[in-house]
């Protein structure tokens, strides 16, 4: 499967200073970089989270007025189709040093889940653990499912930039499918919060890079590994996983 190369942007396209590459089954471009490496992105990629989550009636999850300055925010990942437009992000903050920190952590803040979903944290920290925050995809776009896989692989490239062990995120129950397909663990243990309000039963799940190719479908597994050579190509990755993702372990 031919996937062009890891590039920086250039000056004339959107996401200057940004990572630059394709996702594998669409060929739409990936954007990955801090908030203020693009402004516009930055916004328009929180816009489109906020049209997503309020058709749930579920915008209270993406604190947007708290985020929306970027400052809380490492990296975000937007995918562009070929108008340009932006049809699926998602975000991510950390890695953490303090349990409190973690944004999650209020979802379980006073329930009887809230002492091991704190613990749980607490043990991923020395060895980095970030969130991954705001997913969403463009509900017209054609590519929807391909996207939504995408976006769940994203919260494993994110560990690996930002040089954590761990990605940590809740997730509904009926997105549970998509986040174990790239690798994702549910804290079965933890009992179900119910944010951001009562019609939800919300998970604690966590990505282990040293452990989350083997966990993942195998299709998802041949997308994180195609994408991840071409993010090594570029960058310094660190070696959490590498082994794991390239087979060798």
């Amino acid at each position: 499967m031919a996937v062009e190369p890891i590039e920086r942007v250039s000056a004339e396209s959107p996401g200057h200073g940004m990572l630059r590459f394709q996702e594998p089954r669409t060929g739409f471009t990936i954007l990955v970089g801090p908030p203020e490496a693009d402004a516009d992105l930055w916004r328009r990629n929180m816009d489109g989270a906020l049209e997503a989550y309020r058709r749930f009636g579920a915008e209270e999850a993406l604190e947007y007025d708290e985020v929306i300055d970027g400052t809380s925010t490492s990296l975000f990942f937007v995918a562009l189709d070929p108008d340009g437009q932006v049809v699926a992000g998602v975000r991510a903050e950390g890695p953490h040093k303090q349990v409190d920190e973690m944004r999650a952590v209020a979802s379980w803040d006073g329930l009887e889940g809230d002492p091991a979903f704190r613990r749980m944290i607490a043990d991923q920290i020395p060895d980095g653990v970030i969130e991954c925050k705001a997913g969403w995809v463009a509900r017209d776009s054609e590519h929807r499912h391909a996207l939504a896989d995408w976006m769940s692989r994203a919260c494993v490239h994110a560990a690996l930039l930002l040089g954590a062990r761990y990605t940590s995120a809740h997730s509904p129950e009926h997105a549970l499918n998509l986040y174990r397909s790239s690798g994702a663990n549910v804290a079965w243990w933890i009992p179900p919060s119910s944010y951001p309000d009562d019609r939800y039963r919300t998970f604690a799940i966590w990505w282990d890079m040293e452990t989350c190719s083997s966990v993942a479908t195998e299709p998802q597994a041949e997308m994180l590994e195609i994408e991840l050579s071409q993010l090594a190509e570029d960058i310094p990755l660190p070696r959490i996983a590498w082994a794991q993702v390239k087979g060798l372990a």
